[in-house]
């Protein structure tokens, strides 16, 4: 419980340091057949990153409703046996063998999305921490370009364009995502931290999701 309100009280930023530093994905050497991604530190993660796309604004709803949703479906899959469900990896293992894994209402399907929003997410704020003064929009364009576009249908992609309109100025959103008594250097050096944790973080998932072959999984 103290360590649910010391998060409550930083930045998305700093929980998002915080979680991940104490994540650990277990890849025993070339043998995927063993490794572990812990479920609830990883959907707690997700649920930090829907709080920095709330602050992008309504130009996120449509890919804040997709990770609320997939986040969703993981929850009920954990909470329906947490013991069993703990590790990502084991119901990737179970849902492929059962050929189930590609399926709209599938576990691995909503983790990979989850997972390719969290390479947007770092993606943008590794533009923003490169130069805090960089265009807004320009640096959304980009990391969804880079992250999202080539899994997405053609309605997904139309529906970004309008979307991006709607993206604030970075002053705007460099002001709802530092803290209190921070300043535009602290939040720099905070989101450099952040991304410097996440890239090793999401290639170790990628090189996972790539085994049970959903690497190349788009949108229907």
């Amino acid at each position: 419980m103290k360590r649910s309100r010391d998060m409550e009280k930083s930045s998305e930023i700093s929980s998002a340091i915080e979680e991940l530093s104490m994540m650990v994905i277990v890849k025993p050497g070339g043998n995927h057949e063993l490794a572990h991604i812990p479920m609830k530190p990883f959907l707690s993660l997700c649920h930090l990153v829907l709080q920095v796309l709330d602050k992008i604004g309504p130009s996120m709803a449509v890919l804040r409703q997709d990770v609320h949703l997939n986040i969703k479906k993981l929850e009920v899959m954990y909470e329906s046996n947490p013991s069993m469900n703990s590790n990502l990896v084991e119901i990737l293992k179970s849902e492929a063998s059962n050929g189930t894994s590609r399926k709209r209402s599938s576990c691995s399907k909503a983790f990979v999305w989850l997972t390719r929003s969290l390479d947007f997410s770092s993606k943008l704020l590794q533009g923003l921490a490169n130069d805090p003064k960089n265009n807004m929009k320009q640096i959304v364009e980009e990391s969804y370009a880079a992250t999202l576009a080539p899994w997405h249908g053609w309605i997904s992609s139309a529906a970004s364009k309008v979307a991006l309109k709607l993206v604030p100025d970075t002053k705007t959103f460099m002001d709802l995502l530092r803290e209190k008594d921070g300043n535009c250097d602290t939040l720099k050096e905070k989101m450099q931290k952040l991304t410097s944790l996440m890239v090793p973080f999401l290639e170790d998932i990628h090189s996972i999701i790539k085994v049970y072959n959903l690497d190349r999984l788009k949108s229907t």
